[in-house]
């Protein structure tokens, strides 16, 4: 019997998004009862004829809307472009609109997670920006509370909007401890909220 799945949804360029993600789901599935499913969304062309293969090169599968309407949690991450989340997720985010109108997402919870070059590189804008559309598809936003006590005590990544990582300029900072325990911390919050909010609806 498969168990309900949380949808970890990323965006990656030089593979730190892509860690964070793994780490979340490592998070989700320490929580009894539910399983993280990981998928990405294709780049953005400039060319409006080009076409991304059905099936990324590496990392994992694209996301499909029925994984959206499927699962009973979105942990979604995204780097940092300019303080906000990049083209490719919003180009995806902006062909919702079809679960919109259906309500699919409405009482879901969500988390964010995302990565930049900078100590100072927005990140928390970034996160508050992904949360803009889940909060029209009227999904319940979970954070990272200060009872996380790497929250209180980083030296890098970590947020109370979600989780972080500082990659550095040259994108090869390694994920830092504090940043690894706030990863899983944050799949293990998402998948107990959504266990106890899907437990709560009609059958």
């Amino acid at each position: 019997m498969s168990h309900p799945e949380i949808l970890v949804l990323y965006y990656s360029q030089h593979g730190a998004t892509r860690q964070m993600a793994h780490l979340i789901a490592r998070g989700v599935e320490q929580v009894a009862g539910v399983q993280a499913r990981i998928r990405t969304v294709p780049k953005v062309s400039t060319v409006c004829q080009a076409v991304e293969s059905d099936i990324p090169s590496d990392g994992a599968p694209y996301v499909e809307l029925g994984d959206l309407e499927a699962c009973i949690g979105l942990a979604l991450g995204s780097p940092t472009r300019f303080g906000n989340m990049t083209a490719a997720m919003k180009y995806f985010w902006d062909g919702t609109g079809g679960l919109w109108m259906k309500h699919a997402l409405v009482g879901k919870p969500a988390a964010l997670f995302t990565s930049s070059s900078s100590l100072h590189g927005g990140q928390e804008s970034t996160l508050l920006s992904m949360m803009l559309p889940l909060l029209h598809h009227g999904m319940v936003i979970v954070g990272l509370p200060y009872s996380e006590p790497e929250l209180a005590t980083t030296q890098s990544g970590g947020t109370p909007y979600g989780a972080s990582h500082v990659a550095s300029i040259t994108n090869d900072q390694p994920i830092s401890d504090a940043e690894k325990k706030l990863c899983m911390a944050l799949g293990r919050r998402l998948a107990q909220t959504a266990l106890k909010l899907s437990a709560s609806q009609p059958a």
